[in-house]
């Protein structure tokens, strides 16, 4: 199974990873895990100002410090992942890569709010299995 995990570096994702390791149908060679996280895009009023260097060095800077502690889990899990970067809204960039590259599972976390804190914060969650055509499994 081909398998798209999102990841925030909030506990929640740390939960979603501790469900994961709980579970042993999940571990093992049968699946193939892509690891998303989604750096918010600085303003562009802000990027006017910098340069590109230091720009992508800040979006380097801010993925790899959600990323590291990623990258120890499932290296000591013994599970093989690859890792994407994408700039922007976190949603959309997790349902278009689902879609796009043919994933038969998206595992996330997520905050656990009712519906009418959606309705009030909204939930990149809502939005990915409202925007997704593939599977999505939420841990809260």
């Amino acid at each position: 199974m081909k398998v798209l995990v999102a990841v925030d570096g909030s506990l929640y994702s740390k939960r979603m990873l501790a469900y994961l390791t709980a579970h042993d149908e999940w571990l093992g060679p049968a699946h193939r895990y892509t690891i998303i996280h989604a750096v918010p895009a600085v303003p562009p009023r802000a990027v006017a100002l910098l340069d590109k260097d230091t720009l992508k060095g800040y979006y380097e800077d801010e993925a790899e410090k959600v990323l590291k502690p990623i990258r120890s889990f499932f290296a000591k899990q013994k599970l093989q992942a690859d890792f994407v970067v994408k700039v922007g809204p976190a949603a959309d960039a997790i349902a278009a890569l689902a879609d796009k590259a043919d994933y038969d599972l998206v595992m996330m976390g997520s905050h656990g709010h009712s519906m009418l804190g959606n309705l009030v914060l909204g939930s990149v969650a809502t939005k990915v299995m409202a925007q997704c055509g593939v599977p999505v499994l939420v841990v809260r």
